[in-house]
């Protein structure tokens, strides 16, 4: 029996996947299309390290089968900006020298984008909260929340600029 081929979108590229419908996406993006800032951290959606957006939803791309992503868009960390144009996200986490080890960064920027669009301009516990379940071993959560409240501003000030 031949493999469903499964049409989905991934940084606004058009792709075709005929594999195992029940592998991750994570391995697809990783392996397939060598989009690696995407990490695997725990395998079981608990840590964030692999958070991705699934039609601008934040998932974890370790648990998402590829069944499940047929007619799905897909955003990654690399495919936030624009050619050279860092997003709000990735330019805040650079001002503010979020990363240390690193590893669990893109995940982190893919949830904060996530709130930032549900919540323009978030309170400390609205990104607390939104964060929570993405850990960082190296503890960069302070500097983190200061890159949300950062991002907040960056994305307003492009609005009024637009």
């Amino acid at each position: 029996m031949a493999a469903r081929r499964i049409r989905l979108t991934v940084n606004g590229v058009a792709r075709s996947y005929a594999g195992d419908g029940e592998q991750p996406l994570l391995w697809m993006l990783r392996d397939e299309l060598g989009l690696t800032a995407t990490k695997y951290g725990c395998g079981i959606g608990a840590c964030g390290a692999c958070t991705v957006h699934v039609d601008g939803q934040a998932v974890r791309a370790c648990a998402q089968p590829m069944t499940a992503l047929d007619g799905r868009n897909v955003l990654t960390c690399e495919g936030l900006g624009q050619g050279e144009r860092l997003h709000p996200v990735q330019q805040a986490w650079a001002e503010h020298h979020v990363p240390q080890c690193g590893y669990c960064q893109a995940g982190q920027m893919m949830s904060a984008a996530a709130l930032l669009q549900r919540v323009p301009r978030p309170t400390d516990a609205q990104i607390d909260d939104a964060m929570r379940a993405n850990l960082c071993r190296c503890g960069t959560y302070a500097r983190i929340r200061a890159a949300v409240h950062r991002a907040a501003a960056l994305m307003t000030d492009r609005g009024r600029r637009s």
